[in-house]
């Protein structure tokens, strides 16, 4: 009996879930206010000015601390994407104008991999196991960067970057942070149609992919390189010009999930009531 009612539970929560595209399942979504009847019909002022947006499984509202969360979210794909930018613009400066850039790009990788490590800590996607994935991909690509540098580069008088660039085989050391940041540009343009960002998803692996390889010259290499540049510029600042909702989600699908399933239950109970009334 206990079977069949978890069984039931979880069927409800399911048709709940259908109400919005799949597509939005996992990762933070724009939900319009009256995309579900429950609690306010449509927004309502809570505080000041406070908008009220109907979830999935029921109201909920931007605080502060959301704010906050959102835009340290974005200013780590800003720092990711200035340093990676800084760093990467060696590779067309002379040597006489890039030497003080290389002697501190090393520097410039952990800057960049930082804001890359903040951003995948505050990211928001319903499925937790996906956001589990990317944060340790990130990991194994900081320990393998790590090892790399003090037990490779370092004893050849290297950097980490030149090392890397010499031995193509490093990347599968390196390899993991950049697959954790092809995961996030990935969810990006998923979630939210961004060109920039779907572009990514194939530009990063295909130029790695290419140097590892060893079947890509130097010139599309460097092509690659300068459209990673560009797009990924424009990704990190267009991420300003979304409203800060968007990068939330429905915040009532994490309270669901971190409710116990008797709570679920009688949750997804209540909401079947109310919907029934309409």
């Amino acid at each position: 009996m206990a079977a069949l009612q978890g069984l039931s539970t979880a069927a409800v929560a399911v048709s709940l879930s259908l109400r919005i595209p799949s597509s939005r399942l996992c990762c933070a979504a724009r939900i319009p206010p009256s995309r579900i009847r429950i609690g306010s019909v449509r927004c309502q002022a809570a505080g000041e000015n406070q908008q009220v947006y109907n979830g999935i499984y029921g109201p909920w509202t931007v605080e502060s601390s959301d704010v906050q969360e959102v835009i340290s979210y974005r200013s780590g794909l800003v720092t990711a994407a200035a340093s990676f930018v800084i760093a990467a613009s060696a590779a067309y400066l002379p040597d006489n104008l890039s030497d003080t850039l290389k002697q501190n790009i090393d520097f410039l990788y952990v800057i960049g991999s930082g804001g890359l490590g903040l951003s995948l800590f505050l990211i928001h996607i319903y499925v937790t196991e996906i956001k589990r994935t990317l944060q340790a991909l990130w990991g194994l690509g900081v320990l393998g960067s790590a090892a790399t540098y003090f037990y490779l580069a370092q004893p050849a008088n290297k950097t980490l970057i030149q090392y890397v660039v010499d031995n193509p085989s490093a990347v599968w050391l390196v390899g993991p942070l950049f697959a954790a940041l092809t995961g996030l540009v990935f969810k990006e343009g998923l979630c939210y149609g961004k060109l920039e960002a779907g572009a990514l998803t194939f530009i990063i692996p295909i130029l790695l992919l290419g140097h590892l390889s060893g079947l890509m010259d130097d010139g599309t290499k460097l092509t690659l390189l300068a459209l990673w540049m560009g797009l990924f510029v424009i990704f990190a600042g267009r991420k300003f010009t979304q409203p800060i909702k968007d990068d939330i989600g429905d915040k009532s699908v994490f309270t669901f999930n971190s409710l116990r399933d008797d709570e679920k239950k009688a949750l997804i109970e209540k909401l079947e009531q109310q919907k029934s009334q309409y």
